[in-house]
């Protein structure tokens, strides 16, 4: 006998179901995979490097989230990855693991220097507008040639996208190496600046600029799209069976291409952020962040849950500060750091998916005892708790 999908369990037990079971199963996995991969982490640099484990600790935590400064530098660092996991996490949502944000953030970025120096002159309001459809319509459109490679030829998407990373860096390369150059600075091959009236500001009162509001402005959205809509429900079916949804008279190529234009629009929307909100121009430097391959990482640590890819994003931002890497006197630390958890969430979660029915569990059970008093009976024939008891 199958349980009604509303009547499913999830990995904790929930008030009224006031908060959406799939946040919390991610949130759960999340935490665990964490405290498993910073043991991890710091075994790994007190054997490399000699650091006292409690040490890397205190530098993780001073460098994320021990003062203003550091809170500024971890929001900043969050609010692309916001962005960027949600070209992972929707595409998966119809069966596709697209790993092509790289690409999109660069020719986000692009454009959006290109529309501010075709607009001199214009409203700021305007100019911004502009940048960041032209970011968002550029990155949906990348993202979706992977996708119709998929649908229509039968190529890997994975594949495909990664390699659309390679030709969206030669593309920006020849750009701020040739006609888009800025002769004036002598640096880094960049873009003309944008002009500072068509920048965006920061958060009033802060010193975090408006990216990060984007950022989670958009996971709040997509959740809402894909978990309170008849587009969402839609989408999921595509996703979890072709064959039903193709019976259900739903057409597979709009609901999967439309996973991936969404996803690299967001993707694009961070080029832009970056460009209009940071930097000023655009460069090859753009790739150094790697903001887009960061986001398959909290994408995958999210379990492709846009309201949870909110704090993971911001848990990332704070393992990528500056403050970590100094300390360490390597990048490579917290590469491996990314590595370990990626490799432990993958874990987890094949774990968490043979779960048939995790009120099972020893502690599971002992949190429905606190919670309902008396253990739950149980149905004679199926052996399934009864959830109407």
């Amino acid at each position: 006998m199958t349980l009604e999908y509303a009547s499913r369990p999830t990995l904790v037990f929930r008030a009224k179901r006031l908060i959406p079971g799939s946040f919390i199963d991610a949130m759960v996995i999340t935490f665990v995979a964490l405290i498993i991969s910073l043991l991890l982490f710091g075994l790994f640099v007190t054997i490399s490097k000699g650091i006292n484990i409690w040490t890397v600790y205190e530098y993780l935590f001073r460098g994320a989230f021990g003062k203003a400064s550091a809170w500024r530098n971890t929001m900043i660092h969050a609010a692309p990855l916001l962005l960027t996991a949600l070209a992972v996490a929707l595409p998966a949502r119809v069966g596709m693991m697209i790993i092509g944000g790289e690409g999109c953030v660069l020719l986000g970025a692009l454009i959006a220097a290109l529309v501010a120096h075709l607009m001199p002159g214009m409203p700021a309001i305007l100019v911004q507008i502009s940048m960041v459809v032209g970011g968002m319509v550029m990155g949906g459109i990348w993202v979706s040639i992977a996708g119709a490679l998929r649908q229509y030829r039968g190529v890997n998407e994975t594949i495909s996208s990664l390699l659309l990373n390679y030709i969206a860096r030669a593309i920006l390369n020849h750009c701020v190496e040739g006609p888009m150059h800025d002769p004036n600075n002598l640096n880094v091959p960049s873009t003309w600046p944008l002009d500072p009236h068509v920048m965006f500001g920061n958060i009033p009162g802060t010193e975090i600029h408006i990216g990060l509001i984007f950022g989670i402005l958009a996971c709040i959205f997509c959740w809402i799209l894909m978990d309170h809509t008849t587009y969402g429900f839609a989408t999921r079916i595509v996703g979890g069976n072709v064959r039903a949804a193709k019976v259900a008279g739903l057409s597979v190529a709009k609901y999967s291409l439309g996973a991936c234009f969404l996803g690299g629009a967001f993707a694009g929307l961070a080029g832009v952020v970056e460009v209009a909100a940071r930097d000023g121009f655009a460069s090859d430097n753009l790739s150094q962040g790697g903001y887009g391959y960061a986001g398959i990482l909290v994408a995958f640590v999210a379990r492709q849950n846009p309201l949870a890819i909110i704090p993971v994003a911001i848990l990332m931002g704070g393992v990528n500060n500056d403050f970590l890497k100094m300390k360490l006197e390597s990048d490579s630390c917290v590469q491996v750091f990314q590595g370990i958890l990626f490799l432990v969430i993958l874990g987890l979660d094949t774990w968490a998916g043979r779960l048939k029915d995790v009120r099972n569990i020893w502690f599971a059970r002992l949190i429905g005892r606190l919670v309902y008093g008396v253990k739950r009976p149980t149905s004679a024939k199926t052996g399934v708790a009864n959830v109407n008891a």
